[in-house]
Order: C-alpha cells, then structure tokens, then sequence
C-alpha cells in the first residue's frame, strides 16, 4: 500500500509546490540546525558555556522561521525540507528540555506534560502508518507552539544563568513557555482529529468495497 500524505491545510494557507530537490538553502539551513542541537548539548552540559549555549538555542530558534520563509520566498519547497524541519524542530526542543531538566533549569514535570504530547503523537502516527497515510503536514498551531518553545528556552536559559536578569527574563520566558505547552497540546489534539477521521474514512471505503 503507497504511504499517502495526510491531507492538511499549509501554515500559511497557500498552496505551496513541492519538489524533490535536495541541494536547497533551506535544506541547508535545516541540516545547520540539527547540527545545533549536539553542539548546544556539549556547550550546556559539558563545558558549561552558558553564553554560547545561549546564542546556539536562539540562532536555531530564528533558523525555524527563516528556513520555511526561504523555501517559500525562492520556491524551494522540498519533501526533504517538509520532514528535515520538524524534525530539528523536535530535536532541539526534546534536547533542550532534558538537558534543562538535567541542570534544574525547567522542572521535570513541564518536561513530562511535552514528552506525554509527543507520545501522543507518536501514536497517532503509527496509526496512520498502518492505514497507508504518512505524517500530516504541520499545522500552523503546531508551528506557533514551536516558535514559543524555542523562543522561551533561551530567555529561561538567560534567566537562569544571569541573576540580574533573572526576574524580567523568567517572567517572558516562562510566558512564553506555558502558552507553548498550552498549544502544543492543542495542535496534538488536532492530529489526533485528523488522524481519527482518516481512519474512520478508509474503514467506511473498505466497508463499501465489501458490500
């Protein structure tokens, strides 16, 4: 059975064309970013260089959003870019709350309440695989719970490592980082939506091909 994509809305409600090209900038950019998360992981936890941990997690968080306005802008558009970028997405966002969670810069449990929503995730994908659909495309309160997280993870990191700063900083940061969990688990909802009326429509076809 052929992996059909999941039928979705594109984030900025265009319709963009989709190329197999892989030599892209924004593939580029996507590949830079990924390269980000083992780096920031050995400037936080090894090294402990806050600081260039700080400029590496807010240059990833900014490379999000330019990548897609790239492939956009200069009609680069590619199946590797639609799957290379969420998956920096949720490299650096996974990366970055454990290795937070290590250094009790985040509590465990705001670390617990995202990987549950990716477990979710995971789930409903595993059911779409078996019916014959590959991941949905990104929604775009998906992908402003992304740009939240990752914006809020640099200014908790500031937070965290400047005392000076601490108040002002923990305040945004921690404002931006609950309204991202809030619509990250809006957006897995809507997945887990989308997924479940996928299924229940290739269960009614096949019903009728049977009778």
């Amino acid at each position: 059975m052929s992996r059909r994509p999941a039928p979705s809305e594109h984030p900025t409600g265009t319709t963009a064309v989709v190329g197999d090209r892989v030599l892209t900038l924004p593939n580029l950019i996507s590949f830079v970013r990924l390269v980000g998360v083992p780096l920031f992981l050995y400037l936080f936890l090894v090294v402990r260089a806050d600081v260039a941990a700080i400029v590496v997690l807010a240059i990833g968080g900014t490379s999000d959003w330019v990548d897609g306005w790239v492939a956009r802008r200069m009609q680069q558009v590619s199946r590797l870019g639609e799957l290379l970028d969420p998956l920096a997405d949720r490299l650096y966002i996974l990366a970055t709350l454990l290795a937070f969670t290590a250094r009790d810069v985040v509590p465990w449990q705001f670390t617990a309440a995202l990987l549950a929503r990716e477990l979710l995730l995971l789930g409903s994908l595993g059911v779409l695989r078996r019916h014959g659909y590959g991941p949905p495309p990104v929604h775009y309160v998906g992908k402003t719970a992304t740009f939240l997280l990752l914006a809020a993870f640099p200014i908790l990191l500031l937070a965290a490592a400047a005392p000076g700063a601490a108040t002002v900083a923990g305040a945004i940061g921690w404002g931006l980082a609950w309204w991202g969990l809030v619509l990250y688990w809006v957006a897995g909802a809507m997945y887990v939506v989308q997924a479940s009326r996928l299924v229940r429509a290739m269960r009614d076809r096949r019903a009728g091909v049977a009778a």
